[in-house]
């Protein structure tokens, strides 16, 4: 089935503004002389953690807060420029169409004045900072300086915090700035310590055998059956010409497993063009301080390098895959620091990244959350294609890794904006439905993998509020005093677990209540690719996920394996030694990541081109192509192997990614239910109503909050890519 793109895009974009010369250029923000008695506060600039309750005092006057960013404004007719541009630069019907622009065309069209830069960098440095680099194309002035003078200079001081036991660093109160600058300040990017988790969750054990006992663990042959990847590999279509980077704070424990993985499961010997390459790039031009991306080792993340590498290779095995990492700062993400430094960098950049860690939009705060915006638009403006983890926590990220979910439903900031494809997780049906025979091999094949053919799939979810694992242990309801999650099997399966969606609702704005969308909190809005989309709500905001892959951790029995030798205590490598089911096993959107990334990477060589944009416009085009001329039951995800032969998406509908929950404390003392159904006993499930059952949230036909578009046929995605030379 082959796209008509101009016919399904170009009345969308009919009523665009026409930029074929002329743009609104960088006009001066700052138009009164700098006044330090005139003072306004630049709100959506503290952590909600930095509470009287976690205080523990000031920090030291001389601490160091090493590389600050300032986000720098548009002026609103520039801005307009800029949306109206990224929708023409994906409309085949444009002259516009896919006339990327470089970093430098960026900066010097859409960038902030050379005024107003001087007038904020000589204010900086009045008050003892040292500014280390000015990224002009994505509007940010990078800083560093003492906590005195964030003191003198922002009138808010950096705390001590103990945060659920784990010290910190912040901004005890909203910084304030002269009104002079305020209208070319949006605000302080970040000035505390809290960083993004890695999106992945090791394989659990079980005491109650959810899955009857079948385990049937994914390897790199098991993903290119299940999700039709073979016939294009066999086509010649490998990954060849093509770069994906994968985000990271860490570098690899060793690159050797990467090497060892390929080699086990036989993709050295097949697809000998696959690379490797470490990366700590630096800004263009260089840095007056210290190194903006420092080294940053070998830490704790080093898992999540490990199957970022891996598994991208699996999906794009002769692509050039690159691990860009810096150093976490006290103040800033090193994934970024490096993401940022190679899309400003004097060249064309990478044509994918992936990026497989996360955090809600309610605990990064309105000024974070629009530098990741501008940064993901960047990338967007020179044709990259940025993916994202949409996270392991169901509906609720702000709670991720806890017991239950007090702080209603809420999506990672990471994967919200409407610049990135955002890719949540399945899990199989097999073992729902009891029906291993009809999937898998009774025996291995030569590089371990068994999958007989695509095999059905239902939302990831690990927890007693999915209902598919109620009704399979024999429960009615998953809430009340006799549901599953207050049972004693149940408290078994606690935990906020699962694939994560739901609306963009804290982009902006300040909640009331720390990680709840409350107070002012307002989503991004709807992109145009999301509008009338079958089962996308009329909610006025970017939703997510857009497409999704398995990623479970085992709850039904199946997860990832990857090659991960890191013996520290506390993580969860193994040896790669001896069969693939010794070593290393986890789920996660971490997977479902750069597997995708890897397969647009695919999608990308069969169309001749490194750069695509966001593939969103594509995506969600083929899915209203599906829909037109195919009828949506024979693409039904439940049908298996008997789904649709043309389909591109597997709509997954059965199942849903509720999680449990409780009501919302401060310390001891009850605020209340957010989004937590909770008619009796002690525990409830995440709920679009308080007063009545309303699961958030649920699979069905069409895009769904659980699994967006659903999961791919890569085979029909990449014949059905524009341009594609795959018949």
């Amino acid at each position: 089935m082959r796209l008509h793109t101009k016919m399904l895009l170009a009345g969308k974009l009919a009523g665009a503004l026409v930029l074929c010369s002329g743009f609104a250029g960088a006009q001066s923000l700052i138009t009164t002389a700098v006044d330090e008695t005139k003072l306004v506060t630049l709100t959506g600039n503290t952590r909600p953690a930095a509470t009287s309750a976690n205080d523990r005092g000031p920090v030291a006057d001389d601490l160091v807060l090493d590389h600050m960013y300032l986000q720098l404004n548009r002026a609103p007719a520039v801005q307009k420029s800029v949306d109206a541009l990224v929708e023409q630069l994906h409309d085949p019907a444009s002259a516009q169409f896919h006339r990327w622009l470089s970093a430098d065309e960026v900066a010097s069209r859409f960038g902030p004045a050379d005024r107003d830069v001087t007038a904020v960098t000589n204010w900086l440095e009045s008050h003892g900072f040292t500014v280390n680099s000015v990224y002009r194309a994505n509007g940010v002035i990078d800083f560093s300086g003492r906590a005195d003078a964030v003191k003198q200079a922002f009138h808010t001081e950096i705390h001590n915090l103990v945060v659920h036991g784990a010290p910190h660093i912040a901004n005890i109160s909203d910084p304030k700035i002269p009104a002079a600058l305020a209208a070319a300040i949006h605000g302080v990017v970040s000035m505390n310590d809290f960083r993004p988790k890695p999106l992945n969750k090791p394989r659990p054990k079980y005491s109650y055998p959810i899955q009857g006992g079948e385990e049937y663990a994914l390897v790199p042959g098991d993903l290119a059956t299940i999700y039709d990847i073979n016939p294009v590999f066999n086509a010649g279509i490998t990954g060849r010409g093509q770069t994906i980077v994968v985000v990271e704070d860490t570098l690899l424990y060793s690159t050797q497993d990467w090497d060892t993985f390929r080699h086990v499961f036989g993709l050295d010997k097949k697809f000998p063009g696959g690379s490797l390459q470490q990366v700590q790039p630096q800004p263009w031009g260089g840095s007056k301080g210290s190194p903006s991306c420092g080294n940053p080792g070998v830490n704790g993340d080093d898992g999540e390098a490990a199957l970022d590498v891996e598994w991208s290779s699996a999906a794009a095995p002769d692509a050039k895959i690159v691990l860009a990492a810096c150093a976490d700062t006290n103040v800033a993400f090193g994934g970024y620091i490096a993401m940022q430094n190679l899309l400003t960098a004097h060249g064309p950049p990478p044509g994918i990244f992936s990026v497989s860690y996360g955090e809600s939009e309610t605990d990064d705060g309105e000024c974070y959350n629009i530098y990741i915006n501008r940064l993901y638009e960047l990338a967007v403006l020179q044709g990259v294609s940025v993916f994202a983890s949409s996270g392991d926590s169901g509906a609720d990220i702000s709670d991720d890794g806890a017991a239950t979910a007090t702080s209603g439903i809420n999506v990672s900031a990471f994967a919200s904006t409407p610049y990135n494809v955002a890719v949540g997780g399945t899990d199989f049906a097999d073992g729902y439905l009891n029906d291993y025979s009809t999937y898998w091999s009774l025996s291995n094949g030569k590089y371990y993998n068994s999958a007989l053919s695509y095999v059905p799939e239902i939302p990831w979810n690990d927890t007693c509020a999915g209902v598919l694992a109620a009704t399979y242990i024999g429960y009615p309801t998953t809430y009340g005093t006799n549901g599953f999650c207050n049972s004693t099997i149940g408290a078994e399966f606690l935990g906020v677990v699962g694939g994560s969606g739901g609306p963009s609702a804290c982009a902006t704005g300040n909640p009331t209540v720390p990680g709840v969308v409350s107070g002012s909190c307002r989503g991004y809005s709807k992109p145009s690719y999301q509008f009338g989309a079958a089962g996308v709500p009329n909610d006025g905001v970017r939703d997510l996920p857009d497409v999704s892959l398995f990623a479970s951790n085992g709850f039904w029995g199946h997860y990832y394996v990857f090659c991960y030798s890191d013996p520290t205590p506390g993580f969860f490598g193994y040896p790669c030694t001896g069969a693939p089911e010794n070593w290393s096993g986890a789920g996660g959107t971490s997977f479902a990541s750069p597997i995708m990334a890897a397969i647009q990477a695919l999608a990308n060589e069969a169309s001749g081109s490194t750069y695509q944009g966001n593939p969103n416009y594509v995506y969600y085009a083929l899915s209203a192509e599906q829909s037109r001329y195919k009828s949506n039951a024979s693409c039904n995800s439940t049908l298996g192997n008997a789904v649709g032969p043309q389909c591109v998406f597997h709509d997954v509908t059965l199942g849903d990614m509720d999680v449990p929950c409780t009501p919302y404390l401060d310390g001891t003392t009850t605020v209340g239910l957010f989004d937590c159904y909770l008619p009796s006993g002690t525990i409830g499930v995440l709920s679009t109503s308080d007063k009545s059952y309303e699961p958030a949230y649920a699979a069905h036909p069409g895009w769904d909050f659980a699994t967006g578009l659903g999961s791919v046929n890569a085979l029909n995605l990449v014949k059905s890519w524009p341009g594609s030379n795959l018949r």
